[in-house]
């Protein structure tokens, strides 16, 4: 076994035994654990089992149209397959297959250049900066482009969003320069709270949305691409083509039913109480004489931001561990390496498991942990 192996194996178990965890994790749950809500989806479980996206698929289209205030949505078995066919699509449409956007969205980062590789797509950058593009961006790009396709929130640059007013200047740049308007919004649920409008209001900025059914809603798997009838249409003949018609998707599809019930309703309680822990972190490193630490953004716009500390990753993943088997408390999870030299990050994403946490807590928390780096 290599050591990767061991040492993964070691922290999830270490969370899995740990009884006070700031966040969820993704590798912790066991089969039985992720089956078990599907029996009480808010669905009718004596119906036939879908096939080829009837039934409970596609009433899961209509709930999430409906909460997007589009005319349509088609179910992806990924958030991967539904971006590419929705930016292909409207190039078909536009007769321009130059996508302008940022180079740390999902499609440049995590998705092995598929644009080009598999769509005949390129990408244009609207800025290097960590930040969200501008208006004026979008006004000086040199060269045409027929999408804009704007990550919201911006995830790997710390969860970020525009402003509202600065969001409806983008749209407007790009209607300017002739071109449709995208939003990458698998996190686009939780970010109601920062721009203070309704999801409704939020979509129709765009000409297509895309949203996730497991990063926020904690379903199995999934996607969904919503906007215009007939554009919605046109994508599903695609997503035949790309092999994502399955025969059964009832899983996905109840477990998307059952976080739109259950976390949906939440999720600006998450994001008041990410607020709330990211100051208490900031006091409690402050208080442990930390020599350098960033809370990015300093106010979260969302339930997710990152924290930054000047070591390697190894040893804040050890320290992490090490308090989790000590203590029986999860702070922190996995920490990457990918930022400057001699920085790591992690990123904390605050749901139910963190609500009970109080200011104290945090920092108590985060006096053990450092106490752990040695």
């Amino acid at each position: 076994m290599s050591d990767d192996v061991e040492q993964r194996e070691r922290l999830v178990a270490a969370w899995r035994g740990a009884g006070r965890k700031l966040s969820r994790g993704l590798a912790e749950p066991t089969l039985g654990e992720l089956l078990a809500p599907l029996t009480g989806a808010p669905y009718d479980l004596d119906e036939t089992a879908d096939v080829y996206g009837d039934g409970v698929v596609a009433a899961l289209e209509e709930r999430v149209a409906e909460l997007l205030g589009t005319e349509d949505a088609a179910f992806f078995p990924t958030g991967t397959m539904a971006q590419q066919i929705a930016l292909r699509c409207w190039a078909g449409r536009t007769g321009n297959p130059v996508v302008a956007l940022h180079p740390m969205s999902h499609p440049e980062r995590w998705e092995g250049d598929a644009l080009s590789a598999v769509s005949g797509l390129r990408t244009a950058h609207l800025t290097d900066e960590a930040r969200q593009p501008t208006a004026q961006e979008v006004h000086g790009l040199a060269e045409p482009f027929g999408t804009l396709m704007l990550e919201l929130p911006l995830r790997d640059a710390g969860f970020l969003l525009p402003t509202w007013e600065e969001l409806t200047e983008l749209v407007d740049a790009a209607r300017d320069r002739d071109a449709v308007v995208h939003f990458d919004g698998a996190r686009l649920w939780e970010s109601t709270v920062h721009f203070g409008r309704p999801l409704p209001e939020i979509a129709a900025l765009a000409d297509s949305v895309y949203v996730s059914f497991y990063k926020s809603l904690g379903g199995l798997g999934g996607a969904a691409l919503a906007g215009p009838r007939a554009f919605v249409e046109e994508t599903r003949v695609w997503r035949h083509r790309y092999g994502g018609r399955a025969f059964r998707q009832f899983p996905q599809a109840l477990s998307a039913l059952s976080g739109l019930d259950r976390e949906l309703p939440r999720l600006p309680s998450y994001v008041a109480h990410a607020r709330v822990v990211a100051t208490a972190l900031r006091e409690g490193f402050e208080a442990a004489g930390t020599p350098w630490f960033r809370i990015n953004p300093q106010e979260p716009h969302t339930h997710q931001f990152q924290v930054w500390l000047p070591y390697e990753a190894a040893h804040l993943d050890e320290a992490a561990v090490r308090l989790a088997e000590e203590t029986g408390t999860v702070l922190f999870r996995r920490w990457s390496s990918g930022g400057p030299p001699g920085l790591a990050m992690t990123e904390l994403e605050i749901t139910e498991p963190g609500l009970s946490w109080t200011p104290g807590d945090v920092r108590e928390a985060v006096a053990a942990f450092v106490a752990r780096i040695g």
